[in-house]
C-alpha cells in the first residue's frame, strides 16, 4: 500500500512540474534541443540571436534553418553542381485557399495519390469486370458464316511486325506501371519489401527501356494503319447499331467505327500523350529545360493518359483475342477465311469480291493459303 501511494505521488508529481514547465516556456520554443546526460540546459536564445549564436548555444539543433529554407519559397542557394534547379532544397513555397496543400511538390503528391491512383485503378477494375460480364453473358462473337477454306490476306508481314512490336512494348509498359504504381497496395503485402523492391527496380528500367521501343513502333503503326482509319460511310450505322454486341454484326469496312475510335483516340491522342511525357520524363527530348513544376506536370499527364490507354486497350485486345471468333488468327497469321470477312467486315469483303482490293496484297510464300478469287 505504501509504495503504491509512493507511486501516485510521484506520478502526481511529474505531472504537476511538467504542466508548469509548459505553461512556463514561450510559444515557438517546441522545437529546442534539450541536451544529453542530464546537463544543465544552456539558456534560450532571444529573438535577436543569430543563427551563428543559436548554433553555439544549442548545437545539433536544425529546426531554425529548415524553417529558413521553407519560408524562402523558390531562393536558390549556391551549389557546386551544374543544374537550373539544384540550389533549391524546397520547391516554391504555395498556399491555395481551402487547402493544406503547402508546396508544389505536395500537391503533386496529392494529386497522384488521391485523385490518380484511386480513381485510376477503379476505372482498369470496372473495365476489367465489365469484360468479364460481356464474355460471361455473349461468349465469342461472331462464328455464324460455314468457313469456305478460301482465305483472304487481312495482314501482311509488315503489318504484323508493327503491331506485335508495339503490342508487346505496351504490354511491358502496363504491367511495370501497374505494379510501379499500385503494387504496394496488392503485391507488397504478398511477397514483402525486400523482393518487391528488386521487381519494381528491375520493371522500371523495362519501363525506361521499353518505351523509346514503344514510341517508335507507335508512329509505325499510326502511319501503316491511318489511311484505313478515317471515318467513311457505316461508321454511324455500326455505333448506333450496337456494334454488334446486341444484335448481328452491322456491315463495315477494314476496320469498324469501334476499332477507328481506338485508333485515333488511343493509338494518336492517348498515345501521343504518353509518349511525349515519357520521353520528357525520361529526358530524352534536347533542347528541353527539366523543372521539378514540369516534371511533376508530365508525370500526371503521363499516368492519366497510361491508364485510360490500359482500359481501352483492355477492351481491344479481348476483342482481338478470345471476344470475337477468328480475330486472333488474322493478326498471327495474316489471313482469315473468307466467311470471317463476310460476316465481321462486309463491306471490306465486298471490296475484295469486286475487285477493288485485291485478296492477296503481299508476295504469297510457299506455305500461305489459296487466297480467294474474286467475283466474277
Amino acid at each position: 500500500m505504501q509504495r503504491l501511494i509512493r507511486s501516485i505521488l510521484l506520478i502526481a508529481a511529474l505531472a504537476v512540474s511538467g504542466s508548469v514547465w509548459a505553461q512556463a516556456t514561450p510559444a515557438g520554443q517546441a522545437d529546442e534541443v534539450a541536451p544529453a546526460g542530464g546537463a544543465t540546459a544552456p539558456p534560450l536564445p532571444k529573438p535577436d540571436e543569430t543563427n551563428a549564436q543559436r548554433s553555439k548555444s544549442q548545437p545539433g539543433n536544425n529546426a531554425p534553418f529548415w524553417r529558413g529554407v521553407r519560408n524562402s519559397g523558390n531562393q536558390a542557394g549556391v551549389v557546386s553542381l551544374p543544374g537550373a534547379e539544384n540550389g533549391v532544397l524546397i520547391q516554391q513555397f504555395v498556399q491555395y485557399p481551402g487547402s493544406r496543400v503547402s508546396t508544389a511538390g505536395e500537391a503533386w503528391r496529392q494529386v497522384r495519390n488521391e485523385l490518380i491512383l484511386p480513381y485510376g485503378g477503379a476505372l482498369m477494375l470496372i473495365a476489367a469486370l465489365g469484360l468479364a460480364l460481356l464474355y460471361w453473358g455473349k461468349g465469342p462473337l461472331g462464328g455464324h458464316e460455314t468457313e469456305t477454306g478460301r482465305k483472304i490476306e487481312r495482314f501482311t508481314a509488315f503489318e504484323r511486325a508493327a503491331h506485335w512490336a508495339n503490342a508487346t512494348a505496351f504490354v511491358i509498359l502496363a504491367v511495370s506501371g501497374i505494379v510501379m504504381a499500385f503494387g504496394k497496395y496488392f503485391l507488397l503485402p504478398v511477397i514483402g519489401s525486400t523482393l518487391f523492391g528488386w521487381l519494381t527496380y528491375a520493371l522500371k528500367n523495362a519501363h525506361n527501356f521499353a518505351g523509346p521501343v514503344f514510341a517508335v513502333s507507335l508512329i509505325v503503326v499510326f502511319l501503316t494503319f491511318i489511311r484505313d482509319n478515317f471515318p467513311r460511310s457505316g461508321d454511324l450505322a455500326w455505333l448506333v447499331g450496337g456494334a454488334g454486341v446486341f444484335g448481328k454484326e452491322v456491315p463495315s469496312h477494314r476496320f469498324n467505327a469501334g476499332e477507328k475510335v481506338v485508333f485515333w483516340g488511343g493509338v494518336f491522342l492517348l498515345g501521343g500523350l504518353a509518349v511525349g511525357s515519357g520521353l520528357f520524363l525520361d529526358k530524352l527530348i534536347p533542347g528541353m529545360e527539366y523543372l521539378r513544376g514540369s516534371m511533376q506536370v508530365a508525370h500526371m499527364i503521363h499516368s492519366v493518359a497510361g491508364v485510360l490507354m490500359m482500359a481501352m486497350f483492355s477492351l481491344h485486345i479481348y476483342l482481338g483475342t478470345i471476344g470475337v471468333k477468328g480475330a486472333y488468327q488474322g493478326m498471327r497469321t495474316g489471313y482469315v477465311d473468307e466467311a470471317w470477312g463476310k460476316e465481321n467486315h462486309r463491306l471490306w469483303y465486298d471490296d475484295i469480291k469486286a475487285g477493288k482490293i485485291p485478296a492477296q496484297r503481299s508476295a504469297a510464300p510457299r506455305s500461305a493459303p489459296a487466297a480467294a478469287a474474286p467475283a466474277k
